[in-house]
């Protein structure tokens, strides 16, 4: 098999393991290697008359059972990491489901994660906050390739902390008792470099106080701006985070965002500039990583 053809493969795995519709594999480069090697299709097709056997009873009974198989509401994609592991998430087929929007990825969230992959010095040995982390993804990603010393994954909505927990442990890690700002958590499974947490955190009610107990290196978060209503209480604790930060530390804060609506993403804008907080876009990471869909631009911020 020639380079072109292990490229192939590996462009149907990545596509097939992230769940992918069927129409949106690369067919039309599978058509032209074969087109390109004719020899092959008549090779495969001489053999398998050659063999005159009878198609096994198992196949048609194990398609019978796959066709028959009620559908169900969740599915599981996997990401490919260039180290060569991978990250596997439980998550909603629905877009909304559950009353919330968090059951899926969405593309800030993996593109956040393969500029982390680029930037790994930002992440390594420190204690990073994500904010709305829903399922997970963007932090397991940061987990198993950026080496931070503690990760602290957040978010309110219930079935979203459910399913984050469950992604967590699906991708082998043990977490530390919940909501407990103070306790030191557990060393997670097989790393003797990462602790992990899951916070409730409400941004409207969380005091400075806290915040302050998280202590905190790195915040990130993605797209959590699409909502106008919410724009107010992410600038909002933006500001308390900035706020309580101790004198000798830096903090860092970054955060990416599909522009659906540009006079959204304007306001989000406008509310860190009436915060006085400062802001600028990061310059986009050099390669894509991994299989999924941009239809609109998405940009990273650092905001300090």
């Amino acid at each position: 098999m020639d380079i072109t053809e292990n490229t192939l493969c590996d462009a149907f795995q990545r596509y097939f393991f992230c769940c992918r519709q069927i129409g949106s594999l690369p067919w039309q480069d599978l058509a032209q290697q074969l087109m390109q090697q004719p020899c092959l299709i008549l090779n495969i097709l001489e053999k398998h008359e050659s063999t005159e056997a009878e198609p096994q009873d198992e196949l048609y009974n194990a398609l019978a059972e796959v066709l028959n198989a009620e559908q169900t509401t969740k599915s599981y994609k996997s990401y490919f990491l260039p180290s060569g592991g991978t990250v596997t998430l439980c998550e909603s087929k629905a877009i909304i489901s559950e009353g919330t929007t968090g059951l899926v990825t969405w593309e800030a969230a993996i593109f956040l994660a393969e500029w982390a992959i680029e930037n790994i010095d930002i992440f390594r040995n420190r204690t990073v906050l994500e904010l709305g982390s829903g399922i997970g993804l963007t932090g397991l990603v940061i987990c198993k390739s950026c080496f931070p010393k503690k990760y602290m994954f957040s978010d309110f909505h219930q079935k979203v902390l459910s399913k984050l927990r469950e992604n967590i442990h699906l991708n082998g890690f043990v977490l530390s008792d919940d909501n407990d700002y103070t306790k030191k958590p557990e060393r997670v499974k097989d790393s003797d470099a990462v602790q992990m947490s899951v916070l409730e955190l409400d941004w409207e009610s969380i005091t400075e106080q806290q915040l302050s107990q998280i202590d905190a290196d790195v915040i990130i978060a993605a797209d959590v701006v699409y909502d106008p209503d919410v724009i107010t209480s992410f600038s909002n604790i933006l500001c308390k985070l900035l706020l309580c930060k101790k004198v000798e530390k830096s903090l860092h804060i970054f955060v990416a965002s599909t522009v659906r609506n540009s006079e959204t993403y304007k306001l989000f804008q406008t509310k860190l500039d009436e915060a006085r907080l400062k802001w600028q876009i990061v310059a986009d990471h050099k390669k894509k990583k991994f299989v999924y869909d941009v239809n609109c631009p998405i940009q990273i911020l650092q905001v300090f």
